[in-house]
């Protein structure tokens, strides 16, 4: 086991990572940039060290800052955490390059998977299902011409793109030249690489993800499917385990799927398959591949009775995955809503401030994900969320019951969340009924906006 594991990363999953540390009987170290000095992670990890000033590029995306830290404080493995550093191929080459173990797959699988491209050509060669496309394409009326031969509406999407950037839906070709061109042109602006490609925009699709994990010894498993399907312009909102929506027989096969990809790939560690399901509950699709731990790991953990994060520093490690991950059958059902600081009623705006007062609820069946307290200032450099609030009861209607509950007692003064947009959707028909799909929330605001 390591000695000492630094965490590159900020907020709600740097203590998460650090708390695994503290009972693995691993020692931590926190890095921080100016914004972050009073953040939580910084003050319960045993070693702290600040990196830069508040911008990400001048702190937690600065790899020669994170690795002279590790030298400093001789640590000997380093979590990325997601966002950031996560799923870059270089970074995990460099921690290599200095005899620091990256937690997380290889450089060069991480490169494999997070072209997107390359990642279809991969699920195809391994019989996994993908929506009809093309390849990387650089000429905007080339493009346009496979777009008419995919047939419209198409997805135009960034091949090094993620989190919703770098994507434009296209309806009608005489938008296409301008869409392309904007997706091209954000993607280049946030990842560095403006290569875009195609592919059929699957009509009022879910979006279904299935966590993976797999060790050095072997084994390679899933651990069920999580629904992402309630999302704002690409930004989920709300997650639950399992779907609502899929059939034993369907997650069945989008499992086996799962695995024989990474088996193929020879993965290593947790990651995450995404997928598009149609609106009948039948056909599935590939879409991309995480190769790092998700926002909304904590539902699949509630629902398997697991823990992921001490799971991945073990894999690290070179141990194998728990008998008790390895037996892992589901029970119960799990939601997480992702609390961030923003005005739901100003268009989401984003809200950084002051928090006067920080209350958050409790009781049978209810975590609560955080890094902020009672007079913490959230800084506006960083991604708006603040907390995740994750409940699990028996059955999906108790977990809903729950979550309504868990919500109207969390108490947050002095800045603006998105708590009451969230009771809005758990006490709507549509998701009472589990009868959602990625584009209900557009729908809704739209609806909303024209009443």
């Amino acid at each position: 086991m390591f000695k000492r594991v630094l965490v590159a990363n900020r907020g709600e999953i740097a203590l998460r990572i650090i708390r695994a540390c503290r009972e693995l009987d691993v020692e931590s170290v926190a890095v921080y940039s100016e914004a972050d000095v009073d953040s939580m992670h910084v003050q319960l990890a045993d070693h702290a060290v600040c990196i830069g000033k508040a911008a990400s590029k001048d702190s937690y995306l600065k790899p020669d800052r994170i690795i002279a830290a590790c030298e400093i404080t001789g640590a000997d493995a380093i979590h990325p955490g997601y966002g950031f550093l996560s799923e870059n191929a270089r970074f995990a080459e460099i921690c290599t390059s200095s005899g620091i173990k990256f937690i997380g797959p290889s450089a060069k699988v991480i490169s494999m998977m997070g072209d997107k491209a390359t990642a279809r050509a991969n699920a195809i060669a391994n019989g996994v299902p993908i929506t009809p496309g093309s390849e990387i394409i650089i000429d905007p009326d080339l493009a346009l011409a496979k777009a008419r031969e995919i047939g419209f509406p198409v997805m135009i999407k960034a091949t090094a793109g993620g989190g919703g950037r770098g994507m434009r839906p296209c309806f009608h070709e005489d938008e296409f030249h301008s869409l392309f061109a904007a997706a091209a042109n954000e993607a280049m602006a946030c990842f560095g690489n403006g290569e875009c490609y195609l592919e059929k925009l699957v009509i009022n699709p879910h979006h279904i993800e299935f966590q993976v994990i797999a060790d050095t010894h072997g084994n390679y498993i899933h651990l069920n499917e999580r629904d992402c399907s309630m999302q704002r312009r690409n930004q989920k909102i709300i997650e639950e385990c399992p779907s609502p929506l899929l059939s034993d027989d369907l997650r069945q096969r989008m499992g086996d799927a799962s695995v024989r990809l990474i088996k193929a790939i020879g993965y290593e560690n947790a990651g995450t398959i995404e997928y598009l399901v149609d609106e009948k509950g039948e056909n599935f699709y590939f879409m991309e591949m995480n190769t790092r731990i998700q926002v909304e790991h904590p539902v699949t953990e509630e629902v398997m009775g697991c823990e992921l994060i001490k799971e991945q520093i073990r894999v690290a490690a070179g141990m194998p995955l728990s008998e008790h991950v390895l037996e892992a059958t589901p029970r119960g059902h799990s939601i997480e809503c992702r609390i961030n600081a923003e005005d739901p009623y100003n268009n989401f705006a984003p809200s950084p401030g002051r928090i006067d007062l920080w209350y958050a609820p409790g009781g049978k069946g209810v975590r609560v994900d955080t890094h902020v307290y009672s007079g913490y200032t959230v800084p506006p450099h960083y991604d708006s969320m603040i907390a995740k609030l994750i409940v699990t009861g028996a059955t999906r209607e108790i977990a809903i019951a729950r979550m309504r509950r868990a919500l109207a007692e969390f108490m947050i003064r002095g800045i603006k969340t998105t708590i009451p947009f969230q009771l809005e959707i758990l006490n709507h028909p549509d998701f009472v009924n589990g009868t959602y799909d990625i584009g209900w929330v557009g729908r809704y605001l739209e609806e909303k906006t024209k009443a």
